[in-house]
Parts: C-alpha cells; structure tokens; sequence
C-alpha cells in the first residue's frame, strides 16, 4: 500500500469507506482494498445505527460513535444530524459523564489538544502544533468540574471534544474549524491521580499565581494563534469559572458555557413557562437550590431580564433567592462570594423547606448537583401553592438530578411544569401525556457561536444571551405547550441554531459590537454555509 492511499484511508475527513465509487478506487489506487459494494451515505447510515443499537450499553455506544469519528468524519456527523434526538444523549449528557469516568481505560485514540504546566512559557509554540490554523471556535476545560461529578483532571477532555461534536451537528459549525483543549493542571482527586492507567499528570493541582499566570499565557497564546476565534470556558470550578469570565468578557470574543449558556437556556425556559402559567415573570419568586457559578448566572441574567419588564435591579433581586449548603443565602452571613453576594435575602436564616414554606416560589430551580433532593415533600409543599408550579432539575448527568420527571408530575398532581438538564421520558398522568423539557444548553451555544463567527461579533453580552433566549423561546409551538414542552424537539435544533444566530448578530450590530455589517439576508447566507456532511 502506498503512503498516499494508507494515509487516505485512515485521513477521517477525506475517508468514505465503502462509499468511495468505482472511478475513486481505480483513481486512488484502492481497487481491491475495499468491499465490491458501492455504499450511499444511507446505506452506511443504516449500517451504523444497526451496530450502535446492537450495543449493550451506552458507554460501548459512545465509543463506537468515538471510533466512527476518527475513521469517518462525514458519517459520523450525517449520523448525528439525522438522528440527533437518539445519538446526543450518547455524544453528550448524560453518556458523556460516564465517559470522562473511564476515559482513562476507554481511550483509543487521541483528539484534541492537550496543555499541561510544563508548557508554561512554550504555549504558543505548542499551539502552532495543532494542524488546522483557521480555528473559529474553542472549547477549553482544565477538568475540576465535570458536569455534577467533580475534578476529573484530564479525563474531562471528554467535555470539549463532545461540546464542539455539537457545535458542528447542531449549528452546522465545519469540524476543521473546531478545537477542544485540555488544560491539565493536576488533579486534587486522589482516585484518580492513583488509577496507574491516568494519562494526565498525577500532581496536586496549581493554585494561586501560578493557576492565574497560566491562563493568562494561554489566553494571550490563543488570540495570537488563532485572533478569529470564539473561546469557550467550559467546567472550571466555580470560583475559576466567575474570575476568568469577569476578567476576559471584555478583552476578547469569549463565552463560559455553564454561567452563560445555562442562564439563556432557563431563562428561554422560564419565559415559555408563562405560556402555561399565564403569570409574567416579573411577578413570580423564584428559589433556586444551588449558588455556584451556574445559579448565580441564572440569577443574574434573570435579574436584567426582569430589568427589561421595567422593574428595578433591586426589586428583581428581591425577586431571586438561593440556597446554598449552609441553607438561605442571607444578609446576615460574612462569607459570601462576590458572586452571590447580590443575591442575600434580608431574611432570618432557614433550611429549604423552611424557605419554600416562606417565600412561597412560584419556580424551584435545582442546580445542586445533589440528587433526588426535591422530595415528595418539597414537590408538594411547592404545588400547594401554585396551580402549575415551575420546577427546573438541571443538575447533570441524570443520575444527580434534583428529581424525576415521573416524581414532579406525580408529587404535583400533573400539574407542574417541569424542564431538565438530562432527558427523560414522556410520563403518562391523569389521562395526559406530560413531555418533560430538556433544558440543554446545546440549544443556546451552537447558535451563539454560529452568530459569532459569520456575524464578526466581537464580545458576548448579557444582551445577546437574553436575545437568544427569546428567540428559542419563541421557536416552542402552541401544541408543544399544550403537552408541558418548554423547548422545541432536537429534531429542529439546526433551524433554531440559524434563527438564534441570526437574532444574536443583529444585537450585537446594533450595540456597535461587530467587526463588520451584518448583510440583510444574513439567515438565508447561514443556512446556505451550514456544514453538511456528503459525499
């Protein structure tokens, strides 16, 4: 075999297996190399999704979708695209969770890009390692806390890997575009520093200055290496995640996914709510269980939201209380966050029962991490007071979620509104058939990025989230109310991606926040760029 065919038959994005016609094969030298059968892009479709069905579990699932990528990128995102309500689950939460897990004893085969502290001071030179030099969007974890299951250390490169698979699938996002990065900085988890097959470096993590001075090269290596491209933090421990959002927003085109995109993706939920409960949202009280950086960005982007109904920055506030693991967060406490701080309710300390018999929330959102802790006696104290009450169990993967979707509609009587960070299946209730909502930040980010790239934005603002939010909001059907949806089916994702875009671009123009103008018939130029995988 010579070098040109081996390396075209292992290049991912130029190999199309069985795919390749006769004419190719007698072209490229692979006559006799492959099956007589010319297969279509169905046929290997088909082919596939009969193999991932086979698969005993979901983890197996997951690798085999992994593999597929690195042997056939074209199939792999065909596969995602046309079968995106099945497979995301797979690619992204809850399967993903799993795979960070075991990503140690399930890795194959090496994707992405990997920095680690003996590269401080060489980081833009590893940067110009990496092959493609047009990279647009960046997905950046350095592992602390992955999803609800803590410091993983480098097995969390599973999250940018998955995050940009959707970016390509649900936004039409081109693959040669896209860079996950890893930033291993050690591991305080012990396990796993200990586990002999762990391919990251089995150190204490650095703190401090040290931390600090590090990410700033990266940041400053990043915008030299690749200045048109959309940086996105993405599971950083809180207090990371708060700092480096606050001290880059306004530096460069950059995005945290878990405060950010989370806070679009509820508040889009909370505003279709009001389709069924008919109350406005700037006259409901909200408790959210949970203060790290994912509820506090609810918190705050909620709060401008409220803003926009012309009511004021205090009176939204008192609008938004959070319990954290010492109980209500109050005015009376000294140790609170910067970021919480805004958030202290003038109120005597309580637990969460305490405070649901009290404020009487209209919505209960779980961002906890902790699972099953809106009880049958929590869900029915909250519908006790609220003919359809709002509860929102974010926490992910599904195993740490606040409740089950069977558990709010039954401990409520049907009557709840309920969304999720994992899926869940239809409930069946009082003749009724309750469509539990997803509340996946995949219907947020891919668009923002897709805004952000075509639309030259510069900056990402609070602004644009609330636009995207209104925009996927809107994109939900009458009939999908009816049922309890609160976010359009994931077989529509592609257009909502296009639309939020769209809408996103536009604000930014307006707010002076684009590097050029945005063409007229700026949906109709993205629909018609939109990666689509053929042969």
């Amino acid at each position: 075999m010579t070098l040109k065919v081996h390396e075209l038959l292992n290049n991912a994005r130029l190999n199309k297996g069985t795919a390749f016609t006769l004419e190719e094969r007698e072209e490229l030298g692979l006559s006799g190399l492959l099956p007589p059968h010319v297969s279509t892009m169905k046929e290997q479709v088909e082919r596939a999704l009969s193999s991932i069905r086979r698969k005993e579990s979901d983890i197996d699932r997951y690798i085999f979708l992994s593999a597929l990528q690195k042997r056939n990128e074209r199939l792999y995102y065909r596969l995602l695209i046309d079968h995106t309500k099945e497979l995301m689950p797979l690619v992204y939460t809850p399967t993903v969770g799993q795979a960070c897990l075991e990503f140690a004893s399930i890795f194959r085969e090496t994707s992405g890009f990997y920095l680690s502290y003996a590269d401080k001071g060489l980081i833009q030179k590893r940067l110009a390692n990496w092959p493609e030099q047009d990279v647009r969007l960046i997905v950046v974890t350095d592992g602390e806390r992955i999803l609800g299951l803590g410091d993983l250390g480098a097995n969390g490169m599973g999250i940018p890997i998955g995050k940009l698979a959707l970016y390509c699938a649900c936004a039409g996002v081109k693959p040669e575009q896209c860079l996950p990065i890893m930033l291993d900085l050690g591991t305080n988890n012990e396990s796993i520093r200990n586990d002999p097959l762990y391919l990251g470096v089995p150190e204490p993590r650095k703190r401090g200055s040290e931390y600090d001075d590090f990410l700033e090269e990266f940041v400053r290596a990043v915008e030299k290496q690749f200045p048109n491209a959309l940086l996105q933090f993405e599971d950083f421990a809180t207090g990371n995640a708060v700092s480096l959002l606050e001290k880059y927003r306004d530096q460069l085109l950059c995005f945290n996914d878990d405060i950010q995109g989370t806070a679009s993706v509820v508040l889009a939920g909370l505003m279709a709510t009001t389709r069924i409960s008919k109350i406005p949202l700037q006259e409901q009280r909200f408790l959210f269980l949970g203060a790290g950086s994912a509820a506090t960005g609810i918190g705050h982007l909620l709060t401008t939201a409220l803003e926009r109904e012309g009511i004021t920055t205090d009176e939204a506030r008192a609008r938004l209380f959070f319990i954290d693991r010492k109980g209500l967060v109050t005015q009376c406490r000294d140790d609170l966050p910067g970021h919480v701080a805004p958030f202290a309710a003038n109120m005597p300390p309580m637990d969460l029962k305490q405070a649901i018999d009290t404020i009487k929330p209209n919505a209960l959102i779980g961002a906890s991490g902790t699972a099953g802790v809106f009880t049958e006696e929590i869900i029915r104290t909250v519908a006790s007071f609220h003919r359809n009450p709002t509860i929102f169990a974010l926490s992910n993967p599904t195993s740490k979620a606040e409740c089950t979707a069977e558990d709010a509609y039954k401990f409520s009587d049907g009557r709840a509104i309920f969304a999720s960070g994992s899926p869940f299946d239809v409930v069946h209730i009082n003749g009724e058939i309750k469509v539990p909502g997803q509340g996946n930040n995949a219907y947020i980010f891919p668009g923002l990025g897709l805004g952000a790239i075509h639309g030259k934005i510069t900056r990402i603002t609070d602004d644009q989230l609330i636009t995207a939010a209104q925009e996927l909001a809107g994109s939900v059907s009458d009939k999908q109310i009816q049922h309890g949806c609160l976010y359009p089916p994931l077989d529509e994702i592609r257009n909502v991606s296009v639309k939020i875009a769209a809408a996103v671009a536009r604000d930014a123009e307006r707010a002076g926040l684009t590097s050029k103008p945005v063409p007229e018939n700026f949906e109709a130029l993205l629909t018609a760029e939109l990666y689509d995988p053929l042969y």
